[in-house]
């Protein structure tokens, strides 16, 4: 099988997902992962398909030519992510310009390496200021501490706070 990542944006409207799934289906393709969002009026995503090497061709095809959604694709390359040195972080904060900068400048110093990331600005009435939250998850290094990434984290400013989860 064939592993396919595709990246695609287009004026959101109402369907898109339901037309994507169509198409993958009809093709022998098996959606298997995904990340997909409303941003500044338009449909965003990314989104992983194994498909057999026989139609991978016809699949790629048929998602280039899908109207309204400019679509990348690319053949997925063999990597391993170790599950048991994962960890979520979430992150609050006053939001910035400059903090995912901040925090991912951290987060490689340490030698972690961000598996996935999301975030968000969300209004804060009674704060005065809107809030950064993130959501980063981490693959740690052989010998990092969790809480040295934490305190590096929270030293950004006083106002970053930092949760942790384990995957494992």
């Amino acid at each position: 099988m064939k592993q396919l990542v595709l990246t695609l944006i287009g004026k959101d409207k109402a369907g898109l997902v339901e037309q994507l799934a169509t198409i993958i289906s009809s093709h022998h393709g098996n959606w298997t992962a995904s990340n997909l969002s409303h941003l500044a009026g338009f449909f965003a995503g990314i989104l992983q398909v194994e498909v057999a090497a026989e139609h991978a061709a016809e699949l790629s095809k048929a998602l280039e030519s899908m109207p309204g959604l400019d679509i990348k694709i690319h053949e997925g390359i063999a990597s391993e992510v170790n599950e048991h040195k994962l960890l979520k972080f979430v992150i609050t904060g006053n939001d910035r310009p400059g903090i995912v900068r901040e925090l991912s400048s951290v987060i490689k110093h340490k030698g972690t390496n961000i598996v996935h990331f999301e975030s968000s600005k969300q209004s804060a009435p009674n704060w005065g200021v809107p809030l950064f939250n993130a959501i980063a998850t981490v693959e740690l290094p052989d010998g990092l501490d969790k809480d040295e990434v934490i305190r590096a984290l929270e030293d950004i400013a006083s106002d970053v706070m930092v949760d942790v989860e384990n995957l494992h």
